[in-house]
Protein backbone atom coordinates (compact mmCIF):
# COMPACT_ATOMS: atom_id res chain seq x y z
CA UNK A 1 0.00 0.00 0.00
CA UNK A 2 1.27 3.58 -0.46
CA UNK A 3 0.30 6.61 1.23
CA UNK A 4 0.55 10.44 0.85
CA UNK A 5 0.61 12.64 4.32
CA UNK A 6 0.16 16.12 3.80
CA UNK A 7 1.25 18.91 6.79
CA UNK A 8 1.46 22.37 6.97
CA UNK A 9 -2.04 23.97 6.45
CA UNK A 10 -3.69 26.32 8.48
CA UNK A 11 -4.72 29.85 9.39
CA UNK A 12 -2.96 32.56 7.86
CA UNK A 13 -3.54 36.50 7.43
CA UNK A 14 -3.48 38.09 3.61
CA UNK A 15 -0.05 38.56 2.62
CA UNK A 16 1.30 35.79 4.82
CA UNK A 17 3.15 32.65 4.00
CA UNK A 18 2.47 28.89 4.64
CA UNK A 19 4.34 25.90 3.50
CA UNK A 20 2.75 22.26 2.91
CA UNK A 21 4.43 18.98 2.49
CA UNK A 22 3.75 15.80 1.73
CA UNK A 23 5.83 12.59 1.99
CA UNK A 24 4.46 9.61 0.30
CA UNK A 25 5.40 6.28 2.21
CA UNK A 26 4.32 2.22 1.76
CA UNK A 27 5.74 -0.16 -1.15
CA UNK A 28 7.15 2.34 -3.77
CA UNK A 29 9.23 1.37 -6.55
CA UNK A 30 9.50 4.81 -7.81
CA UNK A 31 7.38 7.85 -8.17
CA UNK A 32 6.94 10.21 -11.42
CA UNK A 33 4.90 13.02 -10.93
CA UNK A 34 4.16 14.89 -7.26
CA UNK A 35 1.84 17.68 -7.49
CA UNK A 36 -0.58 19.95 -5.34
CA UNK A 37 -4.23 20.29 -6.23
CA UNK A 38 -6.99 22.63 -4.09
CA UNK A 39 -10.85 22.39 -3.58
CA UNK A 40 -12.58 25.67 -2.11
CA UNK A 41 -16.00 25.14 -0.59
CA UNK A 42 -18.41 24.45 -3.51
CA UNK A 43 -15.71 24.28 -6.42
CA UNK A 44 -14.38 21.60 -8.26
CA UNK A 45 -10.68 20.50 -7.22
CA UNK A 46 -8.27 22.38 -9.36
CA UNK A 47 -4.48 21.97 -10.41
CA UNK A 48 -2.56 24.25 -7.96
CA UNK A 49 0.78 23.01 -9.27
CA UNK A 50 2.94 19.38 -10.40
CA UNK A 51 6.36 18.50 -11.15
CA UNK A 52 7.35 15.57 -12.97
CA UNK A 53 9.94 13.04 -12.51
CA UNK A 54 11.85 14.78 -15.40
CA UNK A 55 11.61 18.02 -13.09
CA UNK A 56 9.42 20.04 -15.37
CA UNK A 57 7.13 22.27 -13.42
CA UNK A 58 3.00 23.59 -14.48
CA UNK A 59 1.36 25.94 -12.23
CA UNK A 60 -2.12 27.33 -11.88
CA UNK A 61 -2.37 30.55 -13.56
CA UNK A 62 -3.64 32.18 -10.55
CA UNK A 63 -0.64 31.29 -8.31
CA UNK A 64 2.21 31.50 -10.88
CA UNK A 65 4.90 33.83 -8.87
CA UNK A 66 3.08 33.49 -5.49
CA UNK A 67 3.91 29.44 -5.07
CA UNK A 68 6.56 27.34 -6.04
CA UNK A 69 6.63 23.89 -5.88
CA UNK A 70 9.73 21.29 -4.99
CA UNK A 71 10.69 18.16 -4.28
CA UNK A 72 12.92 16.07 -2.59
CA UNK A 73 13.51 12.24 -4.02
CA UNK A 74 15.57 11.17 -1.56
CA UNK A 75 12.26 11.55 0.70
CA UNK A 76 9.28 10.89 -1.64
CA UNK A 77 7.82 14.56 -0.36
CA UNK A 78 6.77 17.48 -2.49
CA UNK A 79 6.59 20.68 -1.02
CA UNK A 80 4.12 23.71 -1.51
CA UNK A 81 5.51 27.22 -0.78
CA UNK A 82 2.92 29.86 -0.91
CA UNK A 83 3.65 33.29 -0.76
CA UNK A 84 1.40 36.70 -0.94
CA UNK A 85 -1.83 34.56 0.06
CA UNK A 86 -4.90 35.84 -0.89
CA UNK A 87 -8.49 34.75 0.42
CA UNK A 88 -9.05 33.16 -2.63
CA UNK A 89 -6.60 30.72 -1.89
CA UNK A 90 -8.49 29.34 0.85
CA UNK A 91 -8.93 25.88 -0.13
CA UNK A 92 -8.49 22.44 0.95
CA UNK A 93 -5.06 21.31 -0.42
CA UNK A 94 -4.64 17.88 -1.65
CA UNK A 95 -0.97 15.61 -2.79
CA UNK A 96 -1.24 13.54 -5.03
CA UNK A 97 1.60 11.38 -6.91
CA UNK A 98 1.98 9.19 -9.94
CA UNK A 99 3.62 5.83 -7.83
CA UNK A 100 4.98 2.23 -9.24
CA UNK A 101 4.48 0.37 -5.93
CA UNK A 102 5.56 -3.47 -4.90
CA UNK A 103 1.91 -4.23 -4.90
CA UNK A 104 0.78 -3.20 -7.89
CA UNK A 105 3.40 -3.24 -10.07
CA UNK A 106 2.30 -0.47 -12.76
CA UNK A 107 1.79 3.42 -11.88
CA UNK A 108 -0.97 4.13 -10.33
CA UNK A 109 -2.21 8.02 -8.91
CA UNK A 110 -2.87 8.12 -5.21
CA UNK A 111 -4.12 11.24 -3.50
CA UNK A 112 -3.32 12.66 0.40
CA UNK A 113 -6.40 13.19 2.66
CA UNK A 114 -6.11 16.98 2.15
CA UNK A 115 -5.00 19.74 4.34
CA UNK A 116 -6.90 22.51 5.05
CA UNK A 117 -6.06 26.87 4.38
CA UNK A 118 -7.82 29.38 5.35
CA UNK A 119 -6.23 33.19 4.62
CA UNK A 120 -7.99 35.58 6.36
CA UNK A 121 -8.70 39.54 5.00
Amino acid sequence: QVQLVESGGGLVQAGGSLRLSCAASGSIVSINSMGWYRQALGKQRELVAVKTGAGTTNYADSVKGRFTISRDSAKNTVYLQMNSLKPEDTAVYYCNADVFSYDNRRFLLYWGQGTPVTVSS
